[in-house]
């Protein structure tokens, strides 16, 4: 009796399965290459929400603000800070017509995880407020994710 081997010429005893050293080392630089191309552009990517972020925070509390004057006639002091707009402040001056809370969740962080910088009346605006982060390196100036984020500019 003949016996056939089977489809493919894999004997029994003589056949292996797996992956050869080549094969890995291949598979292994193509995920380096392709880590090394598509890393650098979610990074950045990243940091631009973040920064997108903290504008929008800033314009939405900056209208917050707004309103409180509205109904005050002055903005929250710096003292009274931005928590003004969530509960009404005991400290002078006492707002006269509190119609709040002008927010609907507590005052938010920053994207990096600080409290906003406020000052009323402000350096830069001087008849209203300053509203403003300092980016992540948490200095003035700076560029890209470091760079300041005013309610100013």
């Amino acid at each position: 009796m003949i016996r056939m081997a089977p489809i493919g010429g894999c004997g029994r005893v003589d056949c292996s399965s797996g992956f050869t050293l080549i094969e890995i080392l291949v598979v292994i630089i193509v995920l380096g290459l392709l880590a090394g191309l598509v890393g650098p552009r979610i990074i950045g990517r990243v940091s631009e929400a973040k920064s997108a972020t903290a504008k929008t925070q800033i314009e939405l509390l900056s209208v917050a603000l707004d309103n409180y004057r509205l109904d005050n006639g002055r903005y929250p002091t710096t003292e009274q800070g931005l928590q003004a707009l969530r509960t009404r402040p005991t400290i002078e001056p006492l707002p006269r017509n509190w119609r709040g809370p002008y927010l609907r969740k507590d005052v938010p962080l920053d994207p990096w995880d600080r409290p906003y910088i406020y000052h009323s009346p402000g350096e830069e605006n001087p008849t209203s407020f300053d509203l403003l982060t300092l980016g992540q390196d948490d200095a003035p100036g700076g560029e890209g994710e470091d760079a300041d984020i005013t309610s100013w500019k």
